[in-house]
């Protein structure tokens, strides 16, 4: 029984260290997406991208928790959901590779990709 104890909690830490690490979020993911689908929709729709260095890292972070895109005509989140994803799979890579992460762990790893490339990070980032 005493070496039931050691070997529990053994696997306990095992579990929440993988756990941790399984949740943490993926700025290249985020990047690439990112790239692929925001920035070639807002060249095709605004004639140019809205690169990581425009904002500040609070800044991001206020517009991806306000959840208003278009100012406020769609949400943020309805660009990182599978539904939107499948429609633009057919012309968009990123789309068709991340299909099936989830909605929620796509869009905070782009949140990742954004802040750590905002103007006040240390390394900001264009989409150039």
């Amino acid at each position: 029984m005493k070496l039931m104890k050691p070997l529990t909690t053994a696997l306990l830490l095992g579990t929440v260290a993988v756990s941790i690490t399984a949740q943490a979020a993926d700025a290249k993911r985020g990047r690439v997406y990112y790239r692929m689908v925001c920035t070639v929709c807002h060249m095709e729709k605004l004639g140019g991208p809205i690169s990581p260095n425009t904002k500040t890292k609070a800044d991001w972070t206020a517009y991806l928790q306000t959840d208003k895109h278009a100012k406020g005509k769609d949400t943020v989140k309805h660009y990182f959901s599978k539904e939107y994803r499948a429609s633009i799979k057919a012309k968009n890579q990123a789309a068709a590779k991340y299909a099936e992460v989830p909605d929620a762990e796509l869009m905070e790893d782009v949140k990742a990709f954004v802040t750590g490339g905002a103007m006040d990070s240390d390394t900001p980032t264009s989409c150039d």
